[in-house]
């Protein structure tokens, strides 16, 4: 287990930021987890799932 308490393999990278050096990772072990990739010492922020969900809907709406 690492520092935070997840595995390794818990953690995914956004498949949009794979060819960019900018990325981000997400894990969802009941809350949803989001941490820089070039940053993971930093911590994470937490969402809960309709937090996530809302924020993604924003996103593919284009007002984000």
């Amino acid at each position: 287990m690492s520092a935070d308490g997840l595995s390794a393999s818990a953690w995914s990278k956004s498949s949009y930021s794979a060819s960019q050096s900018n990325c981000v990772e997400v894990a969802m072990p009941g809350a949803v987890l989001v941490r820089d990739t070039r940053n993971r010492e930093l911590g994470h922020i937490a969402f809960t799932r309709a937090e996530w969900a809302s924020f993604l809907e924003d996103v593919k709406s284009g007002l984000l």
